[in-house]
C-alpha cells in the first residue's frame, strides 16, 4: 500500500493505529465490494456466517442507526470506529457500542434498558465466541473436542446468564449506564470474548486454520492482494481455553461437561494456569475408588475438581496447592469454588479464614476424604473417603456469595474428575532418578485395581502406559 494511500486512509480514520489501517481498509473493501460505501446486506452477507444473527442485527444497529431511522450504507470511519471500540476501546466506548446496538442513544444521561435486552445481548456474544473458537479450529479447540467435548446450546445460555446476572442492582429489572459500567469493568471475561469475536470478523479472511472451501477463497483473495501490494498479516488469535492433556488414546472421552463449561472454569484461573489442562482422574475411567483418585491427584500441582451429583447438578473447586495427605487446611486465597449446572457461578475467596483445601485417610479422630472450605462437618464441598458420598453445607464462611452447590446437602456422587492445570510440576527426586529406574503410577493401587476387575470394570487407563525405551 502506497505512502499516499496511507496518509490518506489515516486521515479518514485517525482512531487506527498504524499496524490496524491495512486490516481495516481491506475488511472494509471486501465487504463493501471495491466501494468507499458499504450497504447493508452486502456487509451480512460478508460476515453473516461468522456470528450469531442476533449479534448480527446489533451490529447493523451500531453502523446502520436503528429501525425506523436506518442509513442505507456505512463509510469507512464508523466502519474503524466498530472495531476500534470493541476491540481495545474504554469503557465509555465499549458502553456506546452496548447503547447503540440495542437502540438506544449513547449521549443520553440516564438511559434505562430492560434487563432481558442486556441479557440477549450478551449470549449473543458468547454465541458468536463459541461459534468463532469453533471456526478458527485452533489447537486447543480440537485438543478437546477431538476427545468427545462439545459445544451445546443450553450451557452457552447458561453462561451468558452467569456472566451478566449482577449487572442491576438487587429488586429492579432496568439496567443503567452506571449499572453497565460498573458491570464491565469487573467483567474480564465478558470482554475478552467482546475483543475475540471483533477481532475474528475483520481478520475472518486470514485466520489460520481455516477450511478447505474457504482456503481456496482466501487464496483467490491472497491473488487480488498481492495485485494491489496490500500485506496479509497471519493472524492467530487465542481463545480462554486450555490445551487438553492426557486423553491421547481416548477418542470418545465420557464427558458430562461441554467446551463453555471448560472455558468458564479456566477463564477464572490465574493467567499462568490458563493455558494447559492435564487429565489426572476420572471415576468413569478409573473406577469408583477414593484410594484410586487419591494416587492420581497428589503432588501433581494446582487441580481444578468437577463432581456431578445424582441429581445432574454440576460443580466443584480449584485448590491451589498439590494434594497432599495432612491434618492441616492449605491453599491460598486464589482458590474458588464454582458451579456449572444449573447455574454457572464463581464463588472467590473471602479471606475470613484459610480453609481451603484438606485432605486426609485413615484417621480415627480426623474426618476422612477431602475438603474445600468451610470447617469440619460444614464443608463448602467435600468429599467422602466412603466413595459415593459427598456434601455441600447452605452457607460457606470461605468463600465469597456461596450459595450451596449440590442439590441437596448430602449428595450421592455420579462422576467426578480432576484436571491438573499449567505445567506439570516436576520434584527434585524426578530430575536426579535415572530414567530406567522410574516405575509407572499405573503400577500402583494394585488393591483398587483388582477389586475394578472382580467387578467386571476394566481399567481404561492401562493404555497410558509408555513404551518401555531400550
Amino acid at each position: 500500500m502506497g505512502n499516499s494511500s496511507s496518509s490518506k486512509l489515516a486521515e479518514k480514520c485517525p482512531m487506527l493505529e498504524k499496524s490496524e489501517l491495512p486490516l481495516v481498509a481491506t475488511s472494509f473493501r471486501l465487504a463493501s465490494k471495491n466501494s468507499d460505501k458499504c450497504k447493508e446486506e452486502d456487509l451480512m452477507k460478508f460476515w453473516g456466517s461468522q456470528m450469531d444473527p442476533r449479534l448480527a442485527q446489533y451490529i447493523t444497529n451500531f453502523l446502520f442507526g436503528p429501525l425506523g431511522s436506518r442509513a442505507s450504507f456505512v463509510e469507512l470511519p464508523r466502519f474503524a470506529e466498530l472495531y476500534v471500540y470493541t476491540v481495545r476501546g474504554t469503557k465509555d466506548e465499549r458502553i456506546n457500542v452496548l447503547l447503540s446496538s440495542l437502540g438506544q442513544a449513547p449521549e443520553s444521561e440516564s438511559p434505562e434498558i430492560a434487563y432481558p435486552l442486556i441479557k440477549e445481548y450478551v449470549e449473543a456474544v458468547v454465541s458468536s465466541y463459541m461459534r468463532a473458537i469453533r471456526l478458527e479450529g485452533g489447537p486447543e479447540f480440537k485438543s478437546w473436542e477431538s476427545r468427545g467435548f462439545r459445544i451445546v446450546k443450553e450451557c452457552i445460555q447458561k453462561l451468558a446468564e452467569g456472566l451478566v446476572y449482577d449487572v442491576v442492582q438487587q429488586g429492579t429489572q432496568k439496567v443503567t449506564r452506571a449499572d453497565a459500567e460498573r458491570w464491565l469493568s469487573k467483567n474480564p471475561i465478558f470482554l475478552r470474548m467482546l475483543e475475540h469475536v471483533f477481532s475474528h470478523l475483520f481478520n475472518y479472511r486470514n485466520l489460520k486454520n481455516t477450511s478447505d472451501e474457504r482456503r481456496k477463497d482466501d487464496s483467490d483473495e491472497s491473488r487480488s492482494r498481492r495485485k494491489e501490494n496490500i500485506p496479509q498479516p497471519d493472524v492467530v488469535l487465542h481463545t480462554m481455553l486450555p490445551l487438553c492433556e492426557g486423553l491421547q488414546y481416548m477418542p470418545d472421552y465420557p464427558a458430562f461437561t461441554d467446551l463453555s463449561q471448560m472455558l468458564f472454569v479456566n477463564a477464572n484461573l490465574p493467567a499462568m494456569l490458563q493455558n494447559k489442562w492435564r487429565f489426572l482422574f476420572s471415576s468413569q475411567i478409573h473406577g469408583e475408588s477414593f484410594s484410586t483418585l487419591l494416587g492420581r491427584i497428589i503432588d501433581q500441582g494446582p487441580t481444578v475438581v468437577i463432581v456431578e451429583d445424582s441429581n445432574g447438578f454440576i460443580f466443584g473447586g480449584y485448590a491451589t496447592d498439590a494434594w497432599a495427605l495432612s491434618p492441616n487446611f492449605c491453599g491460598n486465597d486464589n482458590s474458588f469454588l464454582f458451579t456449572l449446572r444449573p447455574k454457572m457461578r464463581c464463588f472467590p475467596s473471602t479471606g475470613y479464614n484459610n480453609h481451603y483445601q484438606y485432605m486426609n485417610l485413615h484417621q480415627q479422630t480426623m474426618p476422612n476424604g477431602m475438603g474445600m472450605g468451610g470447617q469440619f462437618g460444614y464443608w463448602g464441598l467435600w468429599l467422602d473417603c466412603e466413595y459415593g458420598i459427598g456434601e455441600c453445607s447452605e452457607s460457606c464462611s470461605t468463600y465469597k456469595g456461596y450459595l450451596q452447590m449440590s442439590a441437596t446437602k448430602k449428595f450421592t456422587v455420579r462422576n467426578v474428575e480432576v484436571w491438573g492445570v499449567g505445567e506439570k510440576p516436576v520434584k527434585e527426586d524426578d530430575e536426579l532418578e535415572p530414567e530406567h529406574s522410574k516405575t509407572s503410577v499405573l503400577d500402583g493401587n494394585a488393591d483398587s485395581k483388582a477389586m475394578l476387575r472382580m467387578g467386571g470394570r476394566e481399567q481404561y487407563s492401562d493404555g497410558y502406559r509408555d513404551e518401555p525405551k531400550d
